[in-house]
């Protein structure tokens, strides 16, 4: 009773806990969505070991679609997609990323069309097909042997390309504790194949550690390390009630209460790489940036990027780029290296878009237009 009270509090927390990943602006990123779909594979396999616990599929038969599903295919897909879009670009798009699904979609494929007999009866496999299927049934068992430990063994190798030490450090943690139960899972199976043992204990044990994973994801992963660097906000998100409502979730992530917004200053580690990014690297000289590359380059959500850029500054995302390219203007004009470019020429370097707008946010931000500017301070 209370191993099954402990495994649905898991499930729960686990399901919860990725639909705010994804629904709330704190949390929700390109990389951090991985994180939730980890969450809710992990969610699924717990109560899958439930129904078995239950007795589940004797009255439901049809739930051992869900059961025979090998969801343990997309852990090391979900944790090593999480990893590389935490990383940047050149070496993101150097990954296939459809190619990782590839051996869930073979083995789901297979587990269905064998179920659509055993279970649901709408077929009968002929003997010619017991045997292709007993074939095909190798190949997903080497799938299994190759492609997991494979794809989790070269998710350390991509850990590399992480800059900040602190997230390479809590990443390789939780890689750690996943690559282990996995391969704790592998090695067990093998063994029950050959030895033709019980697997029930051995199975309860993995449960236990899966329900860790869920648990220390959201108190260690996200408050401690900050997936999201809002600490307060994730304080009393995690000190709350979980039973939060669909609509409650809405309505932490459409509004900025005042105690959210105070813990968000100048020195928030996200509004310190913008400012880099924009210092250094002239982010701001891409005319299709947006918030949502900006977010893609922090690994927050475009919502998030809004809310520190309004908090800290107390103006939009717009007007905060356009103040950077109306600096880089100023500074061409007065350096003699662009004394040949008109004055249009180096508001479209600096990243504006066209001849009006160029003029009309000079004029906004500075009281002149190019040419007065231009003119006063030759």
């Amino acid at each position: 009773m209370i191993y099954t009270t402990l495994l649905n509090i898991a499930i729960f927390q686990g399901i919860v806990l990725g639909l705010v990943i994804l629904k709330s602006s704190l949390f929700n990123s390109n990389s951090n969505k991985y994180l939730a779909y980890l969450l809710f594979t992990l969610s699924i396999i717990l109560l899958n070991h439930v129904f078995e616990i239950e007795d589940a599929f004797t009255p439901y038969p049809f739930l051992r679609f869900i059961d025979h599903i090998e969801w343990i295919f997309l852990i090391p897909v979900f944790i090593f997609l999480f990893i590389i879009n935490r990383i940047d670009d050149t070496v993101k798009s150097k990954q296939k990323i459809y190619l990782c699904f590839i051996p869930f979609a073979y083995s789901a494929v297979l587990n269905i069309a064998q179920d659509l007999d055993n279970v649901a009866g709408i077929y009968t496999i002929p003997e010619s097909g017991i045997v292709l299927i007993k074939i095909l049934g190798l190949i997903h068992l080497a799938l299994a042997l190759t492609f997991i430990p494979f794809l989790l063994l070269y998710s350390y190798f991509m850990i590399r390309h992480l800059k900040d030490s602190q997230e390479k450090k809590w990443i390789i943690t939780l890689l750690t504790i996943v690559s282990s139960l996995v391969f704790a899972f592998l090695i067990i199976y093998i063994t029950s194949l050959f030895l033709q043992f019980d697997l029930s204990s051995t199975m309860s044990v993995l449960a236990l550690s899966a329900t860790f994973i869920i648990h220390w994801t959201s108190y260690i992963g996200i408050y401690k390390y900050k997936l999201a660097k809002n600490k307060d906000a994730v304080y009393n998100f995690l000190n709350t009630d979980l039973a939060i409502s669909y609509n409650n979730l809405q309505i932490v992530e459409n509004s900025t209460p005042e105690e959210y917004r105070e813990s968000i200053t100048a020195d928030n580690l996200y509004f310190q790489k913008l400012e880099l990014l924009c210092k250094d690297q002239h982010i701001y000289t891409d005319s299709t940036l947006n918030r949502e590359k900006v977010a893609e380059k922090l690994g927050i959500s475009a919502g998030y990027v809004s809310q520190i850029i309004n908090t800290v500054t107390g103006d939009n995302f717009a007007n905060y780029i356009n103040q950077y390219r109306i600096e880089a203007v100023k500074e061409m004009i007065s350096n003699s290296e662009y004394e040949n470019y008109n004055l249009l020429t180096m508001g479209l370097e600096s990243g504006f878009t066209s001849k009006t707008t160029f003029y009309k946010t000079f004029k906004k931000v500075t009281g002149q237009t190019p040419n007065e500017y231009k003119n006063t301070n030759k």
